[in-house]
């Protein structure tokens, strides 16, 4: 009587066997571990969402970066190192708000900039340099052309 297994029989060897239960260890214990994880960080407390993403808001307060201190306590510094005074309309709410500054946007821009111009400078040298290489290199293929004639 014939068998009706189909699993070839390399795969029944001890080696393949151990890398597959490696592998799939792996993937279990990643898989949940995270789920393990995701659970410990939503049984902290509830995030309440700031009222400027809720409802209108007035800006009482322009733009400011943070000092050294505020930076370090306050989470809304972490962001930009910028903050500005909100009130909300509806529950009038005073609250800080990160915000992105003239002076630090044109500053992104000017790094930006440069970033640009250096990176143009350099593949402009490496298009240069590889021109001559194969310039070079068909020249070098006509002389043996014209020697071997």
């Amino acid at each position: 009587m014939e068998s009706n297994c189909r699993i070839p029989v390399a795969c029944c060897r001890p080696r393949i066997l151990l890398l597959h239960a490696l592998f799939w260890g792996l993937v279990s214990l990643r898989v949940f571990g995270a789920a393990l994880l995701s659970e410990e960080k939503t049984t902290g407390k509830p995030v309440v969402a700031p009222c400027w993403l809720l409802e209108n808001f007035v800006v009482l307060e322009e733009c400011n970066s943070c000092t050294d201190f505020n930076t370090k306590t306050q989470t809304v510094c972490r962001e930009t190192g910028y903050v500005e005074l909100v009130n909300c309309t509806k529950t009038s709410r005073q609250e800080y708000k990160s915000c992105r500054s003239a002076l630090m946007e044109d500053h992104l821009f000017w790094k930006f900039e440069a970033a640009m111009l250096a990176l143009t400078v350099v593949f402009a040298v490496l298009v240069v340099i590889r021109q001559r290489w194969l310039d070079r290199l068909a020249s070098e293929k006509v002389r043996r052309q014209i020697e071997s004639i």
